[in-house]
């Protein structure tokens, strides 16, 4: 699902979408309408505007999320601001483009944001994560150890995975680590996000670093 209150860029980036192979179950221009037809369609992904002229994009990302707990969101901006790419990430965005992104690295983003991998334009990245280190130094930090009972347990290999995930490693570079199948990782991310009860790779990056399993 394409939602961009810029009719010319809404309908290229779904044509473009479309030729690649994706299909494009709904367009949208507004927020509050994007949140309700999403509902309906149920997509995997939806590449979404920062700015939409009845609510933020940061709104509709919290309105997808409620309604549709595993959609995947791209965020897809002509912003690079700090704070929009922050408020993006912590309202739930997997990945955050901006639109001057060549086209190739925008399908080839959409492919791993549909397999749940968190991709942002060059930089960015590092100032999503250096976001989380500065969060996990704070008082919080230490507010669940791995020993206190209730923490769930993982096993020797999630934990392996999850130590290669908060290196921000895609699925395909950890199986190839690894030398599992591209299954095999995606099962075991799938159960880690379940015992900690997380919703995406996003979050689950973050728990990794407040618990020091990125370095």
């Amino acid at each position: 699902m394409v939602v961009d209150d810029h009719p010319m860029w809404r309908e290229g980036v779904a044509r473009d979408l479309a030729e690649a192979g994706f299909l494009v179950v709904a367009t949208s221009g507004e927020g509050r309408q994007a949140i309700r037809v999403a509902a309906a369609v149920r997509p995997d992904v939806v590449v979404l505007d920062l700015q939409l002229p009845d609510i933020s994009g940061v709104e509709v990302v919290v309105g997808l999320r409620a309604a549709l707990p595993d959609v995947r969101v791209l965020m897809l901006s002509a912003s690079g601001e700090e704070q929009s790419v922050l408020d993006a990430v912590k309202a739930g965005a997997t990945g955050y483009l901006v639109k001057s992104t060549a086209p190739s690295e925008f399908l080839d983003a959409v492919r791993r944001t549909a397999n749940g991998d968190p991709v942002f334009t060059p930089g960015l990245a590092g100032l999503v994560l250096g976001e989380y280190r500065r969060l996990a130094s704070g008082p919080t930090a230490d507010a669940a150890d791995d020993g206190e009972p209730g923490t769930p347990r993982l096993t020797a290999r999630e934990t392996e995975v999850l130590r290669l995930v908060a290196k921000g490693m895609s699925y395909k570079q950890i199986a190839q680590r690894l030398g599992l199948s591209h299954r095999t990782v995606q099962n075991h991310v799938q159960n880690t996000l379940g015992k900690l009860h997380l919703h995406n790779r996003v979050e689950l990056t973050r728990y990794a670093i407040e618990r020091g399993l990125d370095d």
